[in-house]
């Protein structure tokens, strides 16, 4: 085990301890709007997955993990933003629905 990876193995479980940690701290009601910015910004993780796919050596093996990667980061966006549209729509005021027309009471109007 060379230095690099275990400086990467360590940022990594140090990442996740702390991602675990501040997410645990929000309250119930601010972690949808929380999670669904979070994952519009992942993005960024899209933008990364191309450059890995992009500039992978000639074996298949690192060239197919990035195109995972793009394509779950991608399904992590779209989600991200089906959240966010969900939870504005709870937020607008709703039509009060609207009586019937006074001209069609009593059936079809024949008569």
């Amino acid at each position: 085990m060379n230095a690099q990876l275990l400086n990467d193995i360590t940022v990594f479980v140090l990442a996740v301890f702390i991602g675990f940690e501040v997410i645990s701290k929000v309250p119930t009601m601010l972690h949808t709007p929380l999670m669904s910015g979070t994952n519009a910004i992942h993005g960024i993780v899209i933008v990364g997955a191309m450059m890995v796919a992009g500039t992978a050596d000639p074996d298949a093996l690192t060239k197919w993990i990035g195109f995972v990667a793009m394509i779950l980061a991608a399904a992590n966006v779209v989600g991200g933003f089906v959240v966010t549209d969900r939870m504005l729509e709870m937020f607008k005021k709703r039509e009060p629905a609207k009586a019937p027309d006074a001209s069609d009471e009593g059936g079809t109007g024949a008569g």
